[in-house]
């Protein structure tokens, strides 16, 4: 028997995407997985598409695949956060359905961020699934049918070897790489991409960390380093864990063959949520990641963050520069986790 994946998706306010992935998830040909979507406090009618898409009520039109009707319904596990006790009764029942005619829902309270929403999915599997692996995806991600088998099979073949990424490659052009893992400098906590399109790649790169839209990681690893660090709230949060696991000897792998697709938008990343969370969280990184070294390295960053927010003021991204000085305010002060008028 294959080991046992939880794989954990996020949802808030983002069904359409969400029923399309569930779906492309479905298809996998891995015979052993179990798929928990946590409802992180949408606004919008997310639990009654899910439940329509789940009675087979809505059909799906994707470019990635044909809608299948033959696994309609789903059964769904239905629970509001922190009151699943009852589960227990239906261990046996969740366990004997096969694993792509059976969801869980979580239902949180409010948006709690990406941690603490993906964390609610962890500690759900860890206390009653028996799982040996922890799958995180968003919920704007369409995986490939072999996907997850080949992370398990490579995961599998090394103790040392902790976290393990796909290739993600963009949604509306499939055949273009938008990462294949990360690196980070650890000295000014900025980040860069490793892919290069000249390059070759072997069938496995060691990479200092996999981005969190689709990250593999043993449960043996997070009972070593901890679940997500709730106070990022927002980006960050995989490089912290992806941190956390190679100073505990852990090795971060990146698999060019194992393929997802992810719909990445360019007004994400000119949105003042990009500009708060990617430059507060990094002063907050540097403070979980160093001791001694932090009082040379936090006025560095402050600085390149700085510069950083001065640049978009001089190009007329105002409230951009505005939002990175506000940030570096609140990361120096140590006010971190949700901030209203960020989301």
């Amino acid at each position: 028997m294959k080991p046992k994946v939880s794989i954990i998706i996020l949802n808030w306010n983002g069904w359409k995407d969400t029923i399309e992935c569930l779906e492309s998830v479905y298809r996998i040909d891995y015979p052993n997985y179990n798929v928990i979507v946590v409802d992180n406090g949408s606004e919008d009618d997310s639990i009654d598409m899910i439940r329509k898409y789940v009675n087979g009520e809505i059909s799906i039109k994707s470019d990635f695949f044909e809608f299948n009707k033959d696994n309609k319904p789903i059964e769904m596990f239905e629970y509001e956060n922190n009151e699943y006790d009852s589960f227990t009764n239906h261990v046996d029942e969740f366990e004997n359905i096969s694993s792509n005619k059976k969801l869980i829902l979580i239902k949180n309270y409010y948006d709690a961020g990406f941690s603490v929403g993906n964390n609610i999915g962890i500690n759900f599997a860890q206390e009653n699934l028996n799982i040996e692996y922890i799958m995180i995806l968003s919920n704007d991600i369409i995986v490939a049918e072999d996907f997850l088998d080949k992370l398990i099979t490579f995961a599998s073949s090394d103790q040392k070897i902790g976290i393990v990424g796909p290739r993600v490659l963009y949604y509306d052009n499939p055949k273009k790489t938008a990462y294949l893992g990360r690196k980070v400098n650890l000295y000014t906590a900025t980040t860069s991409d490793i892919y290069n399109e000249k390059e070759s790649y072997s069938p496995s790169v060691e990479v200092d960390y996999v981005v969190g839209c689709g990250l593999l990681i043993k449960k043996s690893v997070i009972e070593s380093i901890g679940i997500l660090n709730p106070n990022y709230f927002l980006y960050y949060e995989d490089v912290d864990w992806c941190t956390r696991a190679r100073k505990r000897g852990y090795n971060i792998y990146s698999l060019p063959e194992s393929k997802i697709w992810h719909k990445i938008s360019s007004e994400e990343s000119d949105s003042l949520t990009r500009y708060y969370y990617g430059s507060r969280n990094s002063l907050l990184f540097l403070k979980n990641n160093w001791n001694m070294g932090l009082i040379l390295l936090f006025p560095v960053t402050i600085l390149n963050n700085l510069f950083y927010s001065f640049t978009l003021i001089f190009k007329g991204k105002r409230k951009a520069g505005i939002t990175v000085l506000k940030s570096i305010y609140d990361g120096i002060k140590g006010d971190y986790g949700y901030k209203e008028g960020y989301n």
